[in-house]
């Protein structure tokens, strides 16, 4: 991987310091995402270590971040009811809601 692949941004910053402990292990606690299931780890020559985070989606999910076609789609939908700009439904689809309680 490239570097601008992984940097998505250069402004870092000094967030905390951690000690390693006895098992060599460093808590990083606070300081990481809520949402972050995971992290993509990278070294440098000099040590300097970048936890890249990720996180996981459903399987059956997965088809739309590889159509980009679809993903395209789906941001322009958002993009637009951001805006307001929506249509009302031909259709009333309240029909197809079931009540699971």
């Amino acid at each position: 991987m490239t570097e601008q692949e992984i940097l998505k941004d250069q402004d870092f910053e000094e967030v905390a310091e951690a000690k390693v402990d006895a098992k060599r292990r460093v808590a990083l606690g606070k300081i990481l995402a809520q949402s972050v299931s995971s992290y993509r780890i990278y070294r440098n020559s000099f040590g300097q270590i970048i936890l890249d985070p990720m996180v996981t989606i459903p399987a059956h999910e997965a088809w739309l971040f590889k159509n980009k076609e679809a993903t395209q789609l789906v941001k322009q939908g958002l993009a637009d009811a951001r805006k307001g700009r929506v249509v009302k439904a031909k259709e009333d689809y309240s029909k197809y809601l079931h009540d699971n309680t």
